[in-house]
């Protein structure tokens, strides 16, 4: 027995000690796991600044190729487009130049329209007006000489709403509810889109009555017709159409700030068209996120500034007729809701009518909880995002007079500023055509925001501030250099202006003819044409003479 016993210790230390120079089988595994962990785990870093050494020279290679084959301005230029820097131009980087080139915004896909549900609930609008002020038309300072009194008779005949008072469904509203893809605060979106650009021009003049609204425009021209019987919800000139942004959210509702870009045709036959351009509708909108119920609604023409509409009529039946222009002020055109929507009928739990509103009986009364917002931002921010989705050249900040030059003095930099006689920021405006190609071209905003404080202001504006001694210094100095109908400069911080090209001058200088060598297409999404070439020498011109003056 004593034998089997030695036996088995002699067996089990066979199999617990190395013999004959091999090693147990268990022991092996796991020093080569720990080896290849400790091999992992220092090559993953080395691996990664390879890969990221290996990229930069990559990137530093195309950079060199890219700046010898296009040299130092068309790189600029490359460079501007180029968004994310990483030297490739994206489908998404290239589609505002592909709009361009072909007149083709991508297409927004229209919800169905809704069929209103009879029970459902009402909301009312009451429309208030306070008619044009003539006498802030610059022809009423000559007593309107050679204007005839038939081109005025439908301005001077319109001093109230049309429909003092309307009633709607709520589920109209629905039309204000953003796209799937649009939920979050802070996006924007196009209710009704822009039609035209560049290219496709401007909608003819020679018209009396408004398209047939279709979709989301019929609520959109119903609420216009508040005001005036013939609303044309899309503007003659870009950009045209309505856009909005949801301000806040929380679980159940929506508040929602739009802008609206439409005019009225205020003649008609015998008399010759009468335009009225509001500078932009805009508002804001709380309904439910079904749009079963509207909580409240606001639309109005903004008359914080000086001017705000412009005025357009033909002497003539024909599209090549003469027509005048004039600008003028507005003190009042609104839609507000009188109170939260409400039912026709109260209904129990099974479905019975226990209460209903007709015009026998006394309004039903509601109470309403008061909203808390979960995401929000401000009605400024907001309205920038409107203002930026119509207008790209806003991409840049334009700062009011006063805080532009403020602003350059403590950032060491120069004030672009652009005088002109309307808006350079809503349809009241005498610079569309600078708007909507060099301003917004990709290498003048990148100029602009490397070295300059961009500022605008209207004539009048500056003539008032003359009265103002802190200001009345710059305001002159301005004014001396202005000539209608607008003039960009180049100031320095103190208001001395080193350099300025007045608008028509500028474009003459860059107007193209088909006839001539070498012509190409104007356009704003990047390429440099003559336009950008031109704006951009301009910019750099004052950047020189700005120099010169600082060594004197």
């Amino acid at each position: 027995m004593a034998a089997d016993v030695d036996k088995r210790n002699l067996e089990q230390e066979k199999k617990i000690s190395p013999q004959n120079g091999q090693q147990i089988p268990g022991s092996r595994s796991w020093i080569y796991k720990r080896m290849w962990t400790l091999l992992v785990v220092c090559a993953v870093p080395l691996f990664a600044f390879g890969i990221k050494y290996y990229q930069d020279a990559q990137l530093l290679k195309r950079h060199e190729e890219s700046v010898r084959t296009l040299g130092a301005e068309g790189f600029f230029l490359f460079s501007s487009l180029d968004t994310n820097h990483d030297l490739y131009l994206s489908p998404e980087e290239f589609k505002p130049i592909a709009e361009k080139l072909t007149g083709i915004t991508t297409p927004v896909d229209f919800e169905e329209e809704v069929i209103h549900d009879p029970n459902g609930e009402t909301l009312t609008l009451e429309a208030k007006m306070q008619p044009l002020l003539l006498d802030s038309m610059t022809k009423s300072k000559d007593g309107f000489l050679g204007v005839s009194h038939s081109s005025l008779s439908g301005l001077r005949s319109w001093k109230s709403p049309a429909v003092p008072s309307l009633s709607f469904s709520a589920s109209q509203f629905r039309v204000f509810l953003p796209p799937k893809n649009k939920i979050e605060v802070g996006d924007t979106w196009w209710v009704i889109p822009s039609e035209l650009n560049i290219f496709t021009g401007y909608l003819p003049n020679n018209r009396y009555h408004p398209p047939t609204p279709r979709g989301k425009e019929v609520l959109i021209h119903s609420l216009l017709s508040m005001f005036h019987p013939r609303p044309f919800i899309k503007s003659r000139f870009a950009p045209q159409g309505t856009v909005a942004c949801i301000r806040a959210s929380n679980d159940f509702y929506y508040d929602i700030v739009f802008r609206i870009h439409a005019e009225f045709q205020l003649n008609d036959i015998p008399d010759f068209p009468f335009w009225f351009t509001p500078g932009q509708f805009t508002g804001n909108i709380v309904l439910s996120k079904d749009a079963s119920h509207v909580r409240h609604f606001h639309l109005y023409v903004p008359n914080n500034k000086s001017l705000n509409v412009d005025m357009e009529w033909l002497y003539g039946a024909s599209e090549s007729s003469n027509m005048e222009v004039d600008i003028g002020y507005l003190p009042q055109l609104e839609l507000r809701s009188t109170g939260p929507s409400t039912p026709s009928i109260i209904v129990d739990e099974q479905g019975n009518i226990i209460d209903s509103r007709d015009g026998s009986s006394e309004p039903i009364k509601f109470v309403f909880e008061e909203i808390h917002w979960t995401s929000e931002i401000n009605r400024e921010e907001a309205a920038r995002r409107l203002e930026v989705t119509f207008y790209p050249f806003k991409k840049v900040s334009y700062l009011p007079f006063s805080e532009a030059f403020e602003r350059a003095e403590a950032e060491k930099k120069l004030v672009h500023s652009i005088l002109l006689w309307g808006a350079l920021d809503d349809q009241s405006c005498s610079g569309r055509t600078l708007r909507e190609t060099v301003l917004e071209s990709s290498p003048v905003l990148a100029l602009l925001n490397q070295s300059f404080i961009s500022s605008w202001s209207l004539v009048k504006e500056l003539e008032n501030l003359q009265q103002n001694p802190a200001l009345s210094e710059k305001a002159r100095l301005h004014l001396e250099k202005y000539s209608f109908p607008v003039e960009m400069m180049v100031a320095l911080p103190n208001g001395t202006i080193v350099h300025h090209i007045n608008a028509n001058f500028f474009l003459d200088q860059t107007a193209m003819k088909p006839e001539e060598e070498g012509a190409t297409f104007s356009f704003s999404g990047g390429f440099e044409d003559p336009s950008t070439s031109t704006y951009i020498s301009f910019l750099k011109e004052g950047l020189e003479k700005a120099e010169e003056y600082l060594a004197q």
